[in-house]
């Protein structure tokens, strides 16, 4: 019985590695010298358009849907599109523009912070604030109204809280002698 002769390298010779290049002609090695880096190389094709219609123009025989007519200096491929009109400058974002009378009234932003911290001063500059803005034409009247109310709120409770505590020390003091 014979066998077959054994197929693939020689004995004595290992199979070449999959992560080396090759061992004849890199396609990484840099160009011979006097020939340009990026020059098409003898065994590869320079590239070329293909020759055939391109399967996304219309057909050649039927007109277009779109009402262009194709003349003789259009290919059916990419036509170039009409430019688009120039654009204006671009609008600023931000506040108005401030001119004089604008902005808000600082008493009545103050007004507003002491209703909370010492109501009396608040609706005493919300007074202040909105007479300043009359006279002025500032914004920040709302802020005035809320700095006057909020004032005037806070510090009604408390002088009944004031009031309230005073009553109950003079209740508690009106009691027995401490004697039994």
């Amino acid at each position: 019985m014979s066998h077959p002769p054994p197929s693939g390298p020689p004995a004595d010779e290992q199979p070449p590695s999959p992560y080396e290049p090759p061992r004849d002609q890199s396609p990484y090695a840099p160009p011979p010298a006097g020939q340009p880096p990026y020059a098409p190389q003898p065994d590869q094709p320079a590239f070329e358009l293909p020759s055939e219609r391109s399967p996304y123009g219309p057909p050649a025989d039927e007109p277009s849907p779109y009402g262009q007519q194709q003349g003789p200096h259009q290919s059916g491929h990419w036509t170039q599109q009409p430019a688009y009109p120039p654009q204006g400058p671009y609008a600023q974002y931000g506040p108005p523009p401030s001119g004089p009378g604008r902005g808000t009234n600082v008493l009545a932003i103050l007004s507003l912070v002491f209703a909370f911290v010492f109501p009396p001063a608040g609706a005493v500059l919300g007074h202040l604030a909105k007479r300043q803005i009359r006279t002025s034409g500032e914004e920040g009247d709302q802020l005035a109204t809320w700095g006057l109310i909020l004032g005037y709120v806070f510090t009604g409770i408390t002088v009944l809280a004031c009031c309230g505590w005073l009553a109950l020390v003079a209740f508690a003091n009106t009691g027995d002698n401490g004697s039994y």
